[in-house]
């Protein structure tokens, strides 16, 4: 019973569920391609209208040097300047996550 205790204690103290955070893709900022087809992109995404039901809210910057921080983005037209490459998919099973494109930069992120 005592090992029973220990256990539920440390299963809770470190943590059960996974949180947004730690997702590879919430740690993606800076110059994105677009790539037209599914072999030549990093991740494959599905744009969502709603913010409610992404999983990371994203800032399009108009200036590479201010795509700084997770989820403001710089889209770029030659690969070679692109940190990563993305596929926009029509359906939302392939994607690797989902996003929303926001107006304000405060809410770029993962949610």
């Amino acid at each position: 019973m005592v090992k029973y205790l220990i256990f539920l204690v440390a299963f809770f103290a470190i943590g059960f569920s996974s949180t947004a955070q730690n997702q590879p893709y919430c740690r993606l900022q800076g110059a994105v391609y677009e790539t037209p087809t599914k072999q030549g992109a990093d991740f494959w995404v599905f744009e969502e209208e709603s913010e409610a039901f992404a999983d990371m809210l994203i800032y399009e910057e108009e200036n590479k040097l201010y795509a700084d921080q997770p989820g403001m983005w710089f889209f770029v037209e030659n690969i070679g300047l692109a940190d990563f490459a993305i596929y926009f998919t029509k359906d939302k099973s392939e994607a690797d996550f989902v996003v929303c494109f926001t107006e304000s930069p405060t809410f770029a992120g993962c949610q």
